[in-house]
């Protein structure tokens, strides 16, 4: 067994391997994020393969980290059109 690889045991499956292709996407902000956009994005966490964001508000930049494997960046354009967040363009 290869140590370097990720593992984790569940009732189910003795040992998985955990796989994942990390990957970050940043968009500029039409404007800044308003709190109430600020909690639609917290909700993100329900997404399967959505990880986590950052807002840098002096670039006026949002970051999304996610498992590529698992999602395409258009689900991740998607969850920001629930959230209600605009965006002009995407910097990365």
């Amino acid at each position: 067994m290869n140590p370097g690889l990720p593992l984790f045991r569940s009732a189910t499956f003795p040992l998985i391997l955990a796989f994942m292709t990390l990957l970050e996407i940043t968009y500029e902000l039409q404007s800044p994020l308003s709190l109430e956009q600020l909690s639609r994005l917290g909700e993100f966490a329900n997404t399967y393969g959505l990880r986590r964001f950052r807002v840098d508000e002096q670039k006026n930049h949002l970051t999304f980290e996610y498992d590529a494997s698992r999602l395409r960046e258009t689900q991740v354009a998607h969850v920001l059109g629930q959230a209600g967040v605009a965006v002009t363009r995407k910097v990365n």
